[in-house]
């Protein structure tokens, strides 16, 4: 196990972008977690005598139309945004893999059906089945989450069905079945573990799409409710003053940029790293 993540992180490292993301990943994280205990003014209370301010000494990224210090919000944002798509992320893969497992393993009628729905919901953009799901279940946090998982389902489903059918029929597998295994032992025993790679890589990238997507519901107005600190919120709030008060508008931005491309050049590195057909 030590020798394989050894022989990972070499062939990570030879990225030097995909590193660079996941440091960049890595800081993120531990900001997300420890930043909120460090921060000294209140993301939510309003201060109605310091509005509008540009960056200074005492509000490093200014204040917005409340009031509110503009870095402190956006590090109590930062959990929240990174949070939906770490979640998000988790439930829709998972629930994905063991459809597409499920799918590719049995075949038939079973792999007809269930393709069949996904392709139906592969039909609709990601962000538009999100804001349609969300419209239906009400707008907080939890319905967001639970909006992006379901529009990651298809994507990951149709990537471990591949995955399955090019494994399923390989001579250890039909060994095992010979040998009287369980459906279960094979499945999740034998074929998932051989199948991870590519489940890893697109876990990777999709948590960029999910963070995209969660901001783009709070920007609309249909995810985390103000006075809520998620990043897509603050941008929100500064669309009214992007000529007066363009930093409102601008850091919240540049962080979701930033969590984006990390997330991105680290999954494209990843793919590198985990696909014997990228190495020579």
């Amino acid at each position: 196990m030590k020798r394989s993540m050894k022989e990972f992180y070499y062939k990570l490292s030879k990225n030097k972008s995909a590193l660079v993301g996941g440091y960049l990943i890595i800081i993120l994280i531990i900001i997300a977690i420890v930043g909120p205990f460090l921060t000294t003014f209140d993301p939510v209370e309003p201060d109605y005598g310091a509005k509008l301010e540009g960056p200074s000494a005492e509000h490093w990224f200014g204040t917005d139309n409340h009031g509110r210090d503009i870095f402190t919000r956006i590090i109590h944002g930062l959990s929240i945004t990174m949070t939906i798509g770490f979640f998000s992320t988790l439930l829709g893969g998972v629930t994905g893999v063991l459809v597409g497992i499920v799918s590719g393993y049995y075949g038939g009628k079973v792999d007809a059906v269930i393709m069949r729905l996904m392709d139906i919901l592969l039909a609709f953009p990601g962000i538009l089945l999100a804001l349609a799901l969300v419209s239906i279940l009400g707008a907080n946090t939890q319905n967001v989450i639970l909006a992006v998982a379901i529009s990651a389902i298809p994507t990951f489903a149709r990537i471990v069905r591949g995955s399955t059918l090019a494994t399923k029929n390989l001579e250890y597998i039909d060994a095992m079945k010979a040998l009287g295994a369980s459906d279960a032992r094979i499945i999740f025993k034998h074929i998932l573990p051989n199948i991870s790679s590519p489940i890893i890589v697109q876990a990777s990238l999709y948590i960029a799409t999910a963070v995209l997507s969660a901001s783009g519901l709070s920007f609309l107005g249909m995810g985390a409710q103000p006075p809520s600190p998620e990043l897509g919120a603050i941008l929100s709030d500064g669309r009214d003053y992007m000529w007066d008060a363009g930093h409102i508008a601008l850091f919240p931005g540049l962080v979701i940029m930033l969590i984006v491309l990390a997330f991105n050049v680290l999954g494209d590195g990843m793919r590198d790293a985990l696909d014997p057909k990228m190495n020579k």
